[in-house]
């Protein structure tokens, strides 16, 4: 009996009806993937979160208070902007903020409005305006603002030349420990400016500005002890040691 070679079969089979045979084990299953997630939008718990603010500056908390009313902020953007500190200099701006804070009656923007109007930096140079603004100070008893009144009244500057007036105001600046103010006062003590002539006053003006810091005082000091008997000399230095003792108390 003839036996037939079955694989030869399969093969002549495989080529007649699909022009070739390939083994169910060749074929391959590729496994499903999971398509790419989108990428994130603004509103997808998976967006970026906002970049944070940097902290403000000094000088734009400074400036946030002022524009809330705050008198005491007022003056220092005033100041920012009169030195340029923190942001640019600009006397109109410096002007703006003092005037602000000066008619809330705060005495040190009245003094630094009364200087920009006396100098003419961010305002037109206005002595009379000057003058009003440093006296709304020296009223509440600002040394500086007394000062410059004194220096108004002497120079006639807004107001007409009164050097008896000008040394009731040095005296006033003095008397809180003012030591510019102090060597005024010597000086017309020694020259008879407004009051007496008085050499041991003067001696004991010029030895308690010179203790306050006044370099110029130092030298006057020490003329005024060349015009001094022994006795006037010790006179004026018990004097000057009574006016020192009378401005660490005061202050």
């Amino acid at each position: 009996m003839n036996t037939i070679n079955t694989s030869c079969v399969y093969i002549v089979i495989c080529e007649l009806s699909f022009g070739g045979c390939s083994d169910k084990s060749d074929k391959t299953v590729s496994t499903p993937t999971a398509d790419a997630p989108p990428p994130p939008t603004k509103n997808s718990p998976t967006a970026t979160a906002p970049v944070s603010q940097p902290p403000k500056t000094e000088a734009e908390r400074t400036l946030d208070r002022a524009n809330a009313g705050n008198a005491s902020y007022q003056h220092s953007a005033g100041t920012m902007f009169k030195f340029g500190i923190g942001v640019p200099k600009n006397d109109s701006e410096a002007v703006k903020w003092f005037r602000l804070a000066a008619d809330q009656g705060y005495q040190s923007a009245q003094y630094d409005l009364g200087n920009m109007y006396d100098l003419g930096q961010g305002v037109p140079r206005d002595y009379a305006e000057a003058m009003k603004w440093y006296r709304l100070a020296a009223d509440q008893g600002y040394a500086r603002a007394q000062f410059n009144v004194g220096f108004m009244y002497k120079a006639g500057r807004g107001v007409p030349h009164d050097v008896a007036e000008a040394m009731k105001w040095y005296r006033l600046a003095a008397d809180q420990g003012y030591a510019r103010a102090q060597f005024n006062v010597g000086l017309g003590y020694e020259s008879g400016q407004g009051v007496p002539i008085n050499n041991v006053e003067a001696y004991a003006r010029f030895s308690a500005a010179a203790a306050g810091g006044f370099e110029k005082a130092v030298s006057a000091r020490d003329n005024a002890a060349k015009q001094l008997t022994p006795d006037q000399l010790a006179e004026g230095q018990k004097r000057a040691t009574e006016l020192f003792e009378k401005i660490i108390s005061r202050n």
